[in-house]
């Protein structure tokens, strides 16, 4: 059984949606960023999800992208990031770690490369935010040979056909925006997405986890009401970051302690 399996049977015998954190890795410098890092899992994180710094972000909004060019300032490269994923999954060795990152990251190593390191470093999967379904069948192939999951995106508005193609194409689980445009934290989500999961339910996709902009307890409860398996914070616990690791650990706890769907 794979972690992500793990993790989703885990909650849903708990009454919970599993809560994912994201942070920058090396923002904003690799000490501050391990420590961080640990705080997510500290907070009650049932998974990470974690971006490595590129000069072109062009889902992120303008947390992430600060976030990515304070860990470009420092002289953060992939390689210092591989070997932060793997210190950390050598503390943590239970906990579902994801990257989010972008083709040319990918390219500037090869897939085949890229993804054997990231099995290597002890990853479980890869979300590529700007190579669509219709260019995704390399990087899935690339995927499964290194035994890891090819994560991908769908919207309300994703048509059947492209469903279907994301389904074959990805496990793991199924990262389904929760707003229009790039990452960011809204005051209000605009959920509709009883008609995606079934959807999704239907061709055979994996879990259905709701992110972006997924910023406050409520919202957690929201997208977990909706009918999604899990939801990822990104912007809200990276807007963090620059008070400390105290502060991301118990503003973690507070968003995983809304992740209750029943009571025990």
């Amino acid at each position: 059984m794979t972690r992500y399996a793990a993790m989703f049977d885990r909650c849903a015998a708990a009454g919970e949606g599993a809560f994912g954190a994201f942070l920058m890795l090396g923002d904003p410098d690799l000490e501050r960023s391990a420590a961080l890092l640990d705080a997510l899992v500290e907070g009650g994180a049932d998974m990470v999800e974690l971006g490595i710094p590129f000069s072109d972000p062009v889902a992120d909004g303008p947390v992430i992208q600060a976030a990515a060019s304070r860990a470009l300032a420092a002289g953060v490269r992939t390689q210092h990031c591989l070997d932060l994923i793997a210190a950390f999954r050598s503390r943590h060795p239970g906990v579902p770690i994801g990257i989010l990152s972008y083709a040319n990251i990918v390219a500037a190593r090869g897939i085949e490369t890229f993804c054997a390191e990231l099995i290597t470093a002890g990853v479980d999967s890869l979300l590529v935010a700007d190579v669509p379904s219709l260019e995704a069948a390399p990087y899935s192939a690339a995927a499964r040979a290194a035994k890891i999951d090819l994560v991908m995106i769908a919207a309300p508005n994703t048509p059947r056909k492209t469903l279907a193609r994301i389904a074959d194409l990805s496990s793991g689980y199924t990262y389904c925006v929760a707003r229009a445009g790039v990452t960011g934290a809204d005051a209000a989500l605009a959920l509709d997405h009883a008609a995606l999961f079934a959807a999704l339910d239907e061709v055979g996709a994996p879990p259905p986890v709701l992110g972006f902009g997924i910023s406050s307890p409520e919202q957690v409860r929201q997208a977990l009401q909706s009918g999604a398996a899990g939801v990822i914070s990104g912007s809200a616990i990276v807007a963090r970051v620059g008070e400390g690791v105290d502060a991301v650990r118990e503003f973690v706890a507070g968003m995983k302690a809304a992740s209750t769907l029943r009571s025990s």
